[in-house]
């Protein structure tokens, strides 16, 4: 300020304007705090995103896999419950410490009389209270000496990050999960790599304000949650060419086991669990295509025959496995012998079941009969005639449908019969992209990418036409996308990083082929980003 004698004048403006400067260095404080505080609690919430991905979709996906192929992931899986119960265990000290230095410092998530949320500005000072952070983290409030707590903080730790490099340091395939753990589970630095010549502890917690303590425990925990992430996609991604191999198969020939003289006739040969692999081979068939084998039947003479052969499998690890398959069936005289047979038949053209509100094909028949005189009904659901021994049934409400084909036999006695079928309704159409609920690339692909919606397995002719969804990126809300492509927020993915994970969700489509049939909720789409 001016030297020499002052007027009180003059005092006065100087009072005031020292008061000015420190109230403006409170106000930038604040602010200072507010986006320290956001920032942690946007953690906090892709910390709570992470949790639920490694549980809906990861360990589902893992313990399926270990009771269906238990030789090649049952071991992972008990590894990997063994590393969640550690990461369970540090996350939650890590949120006790929170806890713990909140109370100390007095600070309030809502206000103790009205209930309502706090404000940053209302917990300034036990946010920006460094004491029961450095209290807690450290004996006497001595920067050399860690306090036992903190200690034990770093033994929890030391286990995480123990247990991943003992379990899965001499794999290879998972050097990418080991690197991740001491690059971030850790209470020290490794030699040489302090910034600044303090330790771990020091730099973290020693005089730092509530609001940095909070952060800092908050990493830890986000860390923990993405290691234990990177452990089920890389374990998931490790045995992704072994699950060919199946622990028990079955032979299947689909035949008539009648067939009339003269008739051209063919029986189909699988393997149980199909596949089209180029692993699997077929003798005692004419010809293969796609995994199956045909066999065109001999129909020359009356009377029983027989085929059979052998499927062979090469599974993952060189070793062929055979599975012999036969099958007997009867060549019969034809029309006039067929007369002599009695009995009703009908089928079910597309499945076993039928589904609520659609026309489900059905094929009815009297062996010998002529099948345009037969009649079906089926009270409580509509039927269609659609030309001789066909008809579409639409079920409508209840469990169970019970069909009554009638007609007249060909001795001329009239005769009817009542079949169950089970009503199901329209499962819930799947989001995918690429032909997938979960996918895993890199930033530069995921603008490239389509939204699409399918029903998959379902044996009616069924399409979507996806008109918006809503994107959610970890950090930022959900952003509504019109149309199915996500080239539109390429502005957004830019950002992403490796770890990340992107969501779509609310996927919103139109449906062709179900008729009046309301769209159940489209499940999300899962992007990890590579």
């Amino acid at each position: 300020m001016a030297k020499g004698k002052q007027t009180p004048r003059q005092k006065m403006i100087n009072l005031m304007y020292l008061v000015f400067i420190a109230m403006m260095a409170l106000n930038i404080d604040v602010e200072i705090i507010r986006s320290y505080y956001d920032s942690t609690r946007a953690l906090n919430e892709t910390r709570f995103l992470t949790e639920q991905k490694n549980e809906d979709i990861f360990e589902k996906t893992l313990e399926a896999k270990a009771q269906q192929v238990p030789d090649t992931y049952a071991t992972p899986w008990e590894q990997y419950k063994t590393l969640k119960s550690k990461i369970d265990v540090l996350v939650s000290s890590a949120e006790d410490i929170k806890v713990t230095l909140k109370k100390q410092s007095d600070f309030h998530d809502k206000d103790p009389k009205t209930g309502k949320d706090m404000d940053v500005s209302e917990n300034f000072s036990a946010l920006n209270n460094n004491e029961a952070t450095t209290e807690y983290f450290f004996k006497d409030g001595d920067e050399n000496s860690p306090s036992p707590k903190a200690l034990e903080l770093k033994k929890k730790l030391d286990d995480v990050r123990s247990y991943i490099v003992a379990t899965f340091g001499g794999n290879a395939q998972l050097l990418k999960l080991v690197e991740r753990a001491n690059r971030s589970i850790i209470a020290d630095y490794p030699a040489g790599k302090s910034p600044n010549g303090k330790t771990w502890f020091q730099n973290k917690f020693y005089h730092q304000p509530l609001i940095a303590a909070i952060s800092n425990l908050e990493i830890i925990q986000n860390d923990a949650r993405n290691v234990q992430s990177d452990a089920l996609a890389l374990m998931l991604q490790e045995k992704v060419d072994a699950s060919i191999k199946f622990t028990s198969y079955e032979a299947i020939v689909s035949a008539p086991t009648d067939v009339q003289a003269g008739k051209k006739a063919e029986a189909v040969v699988m393997l149980g669990n199909y596949s089209n692999s180029s692993k699997i081979s077929i003798s005692g068939v004419s010809r293969q295509e796609n995994g199956k084998g045909y066999l065109p039947l001999n129909t020359g003479g009356l009377g029983e025959k027989k085929i059979g052969g052998v499927i062979t499998l090469t599974d993952a690890t060189g070793k062929a496995q055979q599975f012999p398959f036969t099958h007997t069936y009867n060549v019969i005289a034809g029309p006039q012998q067929v007369k002599l047979e009695q009995g009703l038949l009908l089928s079910a053209d597309k499945m076993n079941v039928m589904y609520r509100g659609l026309e489900n094909p059905v094929t009815g028949s009297i062996l010998g009969a002529d099948n345009a005189k037969l009649s079906l009904s089926a009270p409580g659901a509509v039927v269609k005639n659609t030309g001789k021994g066909k008809w579409n049934v639409v079920p409508s409400t209840g469990n169970i449908v019970k069909l009554t084909l009638s007609g007249t036999d060909p001795t001329g006695k009239t005769v009817s019969q009542v079949f169950e079928y089970r009503i199901k309704g329209v499962p819930r159409p799947q989001g995918q992209i690429r032909g997938k609920a979960v996918n895993f690339m890199p930033v530069g692909s995921i603008p490239n990418q389509i939204v699409a919606a399918a029903l998959p397995d379902f044996d009616f002719p069924v399409s979507f036409t996806v008109n918006s969804f809503i994107l959610k990126l970890p950090g930022r809300a959900g952003t509504m996308i019109q149309g199915n492509s996500l080239s539109s927020a390429e502005g957004l993915i830019r950002n992403l990083r490796p770890g990340d994970v992107v969501q779509i969700y609310d996927i919103q489509a139109t449906a062709t082929g179900l008729g009046n049939q309301r769209l159940k909720e489209i499940s999300p789409v899962i992007i990890n980003v590579q």
